[in-house]
């Protein structure tokens, strides 16, 4: 009785450890973009993301005052500052293009430009691939689970044989 009572306790920890959920595939993507060593350019200048992802403006100790803006105020990192970090997500439905530039130095060209694909155009390279069957509300047990409830259901068996 008591390598029964000693699976039962460890299925229960197997079953009720972590997240139950299903593991989300999906995860935002950050792309930082900098000012380069000349201090009056965006590095890189041109970022393609997709829906969802953030673009990360991130810079420190420049000899020169910098922010991003963009055309249609979008996003608006703040006032020129030598060291900004300033994160905008791009939410699912704003596919698009979006041009944004350094206030103080857009005359001389620091100007850059973010061009947001839309989310149906990863899902095409997967459309061959078999529609996963659960739900978000199901239950996920790990191999580990698994097997110390099978082997608990056989020690229940055995024992009543």
């Amino acid at each position: 009785m008591r390598p029964l009572a000693v699976l039962t306790v460890l299925a229960l920890v197997c079953c009720f450890q972590g997240d139950l959920m299903t593991p989300s595939t999906e995860e935002s993507a950050t792309t930082i973009v900098s000012v380069d060593s000349t201090n009056l350019r965006f590095t890189p200048s041109t970022v393609s993301i997709d829906e969802g992802d953030t673009v990360r403006f991130f810079w420190g100790g420049q000899s020169l005052p910098h922010n991003a803006v963009e055309t249609n105020e979008v996003f608006n990192s703040g006032e020129p500052e030598r060291s900004v970090d300033y994160s905008f997500t791009f939410e699912f439905g704003t596919a698009g293009t979006y041009d944004f530039f350094c206030e103080p130095h857009q005359s001389v060209g620091m100007v850059g430009q973010v061009i947001v694909e839309p989310a149906e155009a990863n899902t095409t390279e997967n459309e061959s691939e078999e529609p996963a069957m659960v739900s978000e509300d199901t239950p996920y047990l790990g191999p580990l689970a698994v097997g110390t409830i099978t082997l608990l259901a056989a020690a229940v068996r055995r024992q009543q044989d």
